[in-house]
């Protein structure tokens, strides 16, 4: 599972590949705030409607 330093480092370049892959997502959803990974992961879930499992193996193929 990717962890939260990992996921800071590389958020705008995860963000942008996101973004071309659901186009559904806008930049709101992916606004990326220190120790609000869960909440962000929880928003993303609701709006592709993807498991956390399914939503983690997403961006780490990225």
């Amino acid at each position: 599972m990717t962890n939260v330093t990992e996921l800071q480092g590389n958020w705008k370049d995860q963000k942008g590949k996101l973004k071309q892959k659901f186009a559904a997502l806008i930049g709101n959803d992916l606004l990326f705030e220190e120790g609000k990974k869960e909440e962000i992961l929880g928003k993303l879930q609701i709006k592709l409607g993807k498991t956390k499992e399914e939503l983690h193996n997403i961006i780490e193929t990225l």
